[in-house]
């Protein structure tokens, strides 16, 4: 846990202003984007204190697939159900202004707008899906 870090806060419950979103995964939380880039913009977070994406390992792609199924269940509960027009994926240092782990979860993807879709360009220098 770190003190200073906004998403530690949030997960611990410490941040009265930013609603949880149900989540069935204990060691994850997932809540709306402040600035959503799409109808339907949230980030999902492991609970535990990690660095940005950088810091992933081969020992954490089971982490990344349980934020990533965290991420379709949250759009399903939210009545948002084409998966295959949903875009998920991790800003790159020094592109990201938490650095702590966070899975954009953004659809419709295909109403992205224009910053947007430069901003969650998939595979770009600053964002990987």
């Amino acid at each position: 846990y770190d003190g200073k870090c906004v998403f530690c806060r949030i997960a611990r419950r410490e941040e009265p202003g930013t609603a949880l979103l149900p989540c069935e995964d204990e060691d994850l939380v997932c809540f709306r984007d402040i600035k959503p880039g799409a109808p339907h913009h949230y980030l999902v977070v492991p609970v535990k204190h990690m660095g940005n994406c950088k810091t992933l390992k081969t020992e954490h792609i089971p982490l990344v697939k349980r934020m990533m199924e965290v991420g379709k269940a949250v759009l399903q509960k939210n009545n948002f159900n084409d998966l295959n027009d949903v875009r998920m994926g991790f800003h790159w240092p020094p592109f990201c202004s938490i650095a702590h782990l966070h899975l954009h979860v953004l659809a419709p993807a295909s109403q992205l707008g224009f910053l947007s879709r430069i901003y969650y360009r998939i595979n770009s220098y600053w964002f990987i899906t």
